[in-house]
């Protein structure tokens, strides 16, 4: 049992919050009525909170920064993860929760019960700052309940104090249906809130090595609706988007936003000049909405969503209907440098996203599309089942590309940030004739393979698309090259024809001889974990290279799998993914 709650606690809290959120996902799903838009919570927060676990495992000591405690730090990584990867209004909500945690704990230097309380009390009230019109019967009013609880038992030790937030957050929840119609004539409670009171109870466990006893909350017979009644809100879209932008830019955007629709909620990093907003509202004018983005600084990952494809059909219960997960990036999936680096875009202008949401029919089935360079790559991601587009490609080659799997959801892989880049705005285009496009953001052919090899098409698409954002997240990656000039790097100086070792796109080795720079870029991947290393074979790689670096791993790592491709790949004699 724990007295404070530090770093490593931090860590725990996250890793079981997310891994409960993954088993209750469908659940939650099926509990949403309100606000429709959210027509998969679940799905968002799993989302959301896979994006903050991917911060945190970017600095898995989370030391202290010099700005803030250990503790402090890592849950600044969590709220800036979750703000980057934020789906959804019940995403939005969350991120500002662990933001408002991260800014109450940060100098605090031990955690105790009180300071918990206080904290809690802080994450709410950020909450309920963050949206527009707030509505009771929802999140916010079970993350307000859990910060009411919390107050009562402050004088507490750290482990009453967290059993208190978590049984207040569950009453709340249960009273849900009485404070909005739409969740009483359902028979649910709120999703928003249940995800909220599954993530206290995972603190309760990490605090107290307790595991909660919560039953699943139980739903009366759902009524028919009735012709022309709906449980939305009017409006017919949903816009959300990142956006870089000063805060005076921020407020005149917020207040033209508020004219155009309803469930408005635009929350930033905590930047007091400038800084990454997340911008989430309801609307019928989705150019207008946009535009106000674009008036106001940089929107990027834009996604439109159109109610009616997420609606289930008349006098369908609410719990019976499938969600369907946005046409957007999975945020922060593939790469573990830079928090958010792999959700940058570039903008897509209003007069492009426009038409983004137009209903279409579509074929069943699914596909992969992959961008790669070298033709052994292709061959092994068509082995896979991919579609293989060269490198660099444009919109119109990746959208014919798309167009090309005659499928109606398809999984894009692109394997390079400026390729990415593009594969957004495809998504945008592709769902005007009726094709989902989720992008996978990989940033090496190394992890699209990692990626296609746990597809599943037992699997709901939504959850196959998480299932390959793990895997390509899971999926160390690295690559060694020649330096083509003098340059001063991470690692130090370097001269034209040094060769580079390159993880994650940095330099982190430089060297003379290419196989003995090979062989301690390996080990330093091997040092922090791994079971299976692939090395894909460059083009220009000389003779016996993927056979020393082979040799090397089996005699140093016995316990380690290695497979090697010739891969074809110019300019990098050779790829490494390491799982």
């Amino acid at each position: 049992m724990l007295d404070t709650l530090d770093a490593a606690a931090v860590r725990r809290w996250c890793a079981s919050g997310l891994a409960t959120l993954k088993r209750h996902q469908r659940e939650i799903d099926d509990l949403n009525v309100y606000p429709v838009p959210d027509g998969d919570t679940g799905t968002n927060l799993v989302l959301t909170l896979t994006s903050a676990q991917q911060a945190l495992t970017m600095d898995l000591d989370t030391g202290a920064d010099g700005t803030s405690t250990a503790h402090g730090h890592a849950l600044r990584l969590l709220a800036r993860g979750a703000l980057l990867g934020a789906r959804g209004n019940s995403g939005v909500i969350l991120s500002q929760i662990l933001r408002g945690l991260a800014d109450a704990l940060g100098p605090v230097p031990e955690v105790r019960g009180r300071e918990l309380a206080v904290a809690l009390r802080a994450a709410s009230d950020a909450a309920y700052a963050a949206v527009a019109r707030p509505a009771e019967g929802t999140l916010l009013t079970v993350a307000s309940a859990a910060a009411d609880a919390a107050e009562r038992a402050a004088d507490g030790e750290l482990p009453r104090v967290t059993r208190a937030a978590a049984s207040g957050a569950a009453t709340a929840l249960a009273r849900t249906p009485e404070q909005l119609p739409a969740l009483a004539r359902a028979g649910v409670v709120d999703a928003g809130g249940r995800g909220l009171c599954l993530l206290l109870d995972a603190l309760v466990e990490v605090v107290t090595g307790e595991r909660p006893v919560a039953g699943t909350p139980t739903a009366r017979p759902v009524p028919s609706v009735a012709a022309g009644e709906s449980t939305s809100t009017g409006y017919a879209y949903e816009v959300q988007f990142l956006l870089d932008a000063e805060p005076e830019a921020v407020r005149r955007m917020r207040a033209e936003l508020a004219a155009l629709g309803d469930s408005l909620v635009v929350v930033g990093d905590g930047s007091p000049t400038g800084g990454t907003w997340q911008v989430h509202v309801h609307v019928d004018d989705i150019g207008a909405a946009i535009e106000a983005g674009v008036v106001a600084g940089r929107p990027y990952q834009i996604s439109v969503t159109r109610f009616a494809d997420q609606r289930a059909p008349e006098a369908t219960p609410a719990s019976a209907a499938a969600p369907a997960l946005d046409h957007t990036p999975v945020p922060g999936a593939a790469s573990t440098s830079t928090p958010g680096a792999t959700l940058a875009a570039e903008p897509v202008s209003a007069h492009d996203a426009v038409r983004a949401a137009a209903p279409g029919p579509a074929p069943d089935g699914r596909g992969a599309v992959v961008v790669a360079t070298g033709p052994g790559i292709a061959e092994l991601l068509a082995g896979e089942g991919a579609v293989v587009v060269p490198g660099n490609p444009s919109t119109g080659e990746l959208l014919d590309a798309v167009r090309a799997t005659g499928a109606a959801r398809v999984v894009v892989l692109p394997n390079d940030p400026n390729a990415q880049a593009v594969a957004n705005q495809v998504a945008v285009q592709a769902h005007r004739s009726g094709v989902k496009v989720s992008v996978v953001p990989t940033r090496s052919p190394v992890q699209a393979l990692a990626a296609l090899a746990v597809r599943d098409p037992a699997r709901r698409f939504e959850d196959d698309v998480i299932a390959m954002a793990e895997a390509a997240g899971a999926c160390r990656h690295a690559e060694v090259c020649r330096a083509g000039r003098d340059a001063l790097t991470v690692a130090g100086p370097c001269r034209a024809g040094d060769v580079l070792a390159l993880v994650e796109g940095e330099v982190h080795l430089i060297g003379t001889d290419l196989v003995e720079t090979s062989v301690a870029l390996v080990d330093r991947m091997l040092g922090g974990g791994g079971e299976l290393v692939t090395l894909l074979v460059g083009a220009d790689a000389p003779d016996g290279l993927a056979e020393a670096v082979r040799t090397h791993i089996v005699g140093r790592w016995p316990f380690v799998e290695v497979h090697t491709y010739p891969g074809g790949q110019p300019r990098f004699p050779l790829l490494v993914g390491v799982e």
